[in-house]
């Protein structure tokens, strides 16, 4: 790859690594510290809903963001032509 298309390679992962890890970080944090007495208010199977995303939740976000960054990942390979054929 020419350097001008590495360096677009790199900007367009580090985007998408920011944004996952942000969103990740925002239901981590956001919804089992900051937004948990909200949460509180619903149940889910007779559990509070912000003591599931702190036990569970966020677990089940940050594997769905595993699988999508390998959907992105795939994607911007094959349009930067370094997929594994």
């Amino acid at each position: 790859m020419e350097n001008k298309n590495v360096q677009e390679y790199w900007k367009r992962n580090l985007k998408y690594l920011s944004i996952l890890l942000a969103i990740w970080f925002l239901v981590s944090y956001g919804c089992s510290i900051l937004f948990v007495e909200q949460l509180n208010q619903i149940k889910i199977g007779g559990y509070k809903l912000g003591f599931w995303f702190a036990q569970q939740g966020s677990i089940y976000v940050f594997v769905g963001l595993i699988f999508i960054y390998v959907f992105l990942m795939n994607k911007l390979d094959k349009e930067f032509d370094v997929d594994e054929k």
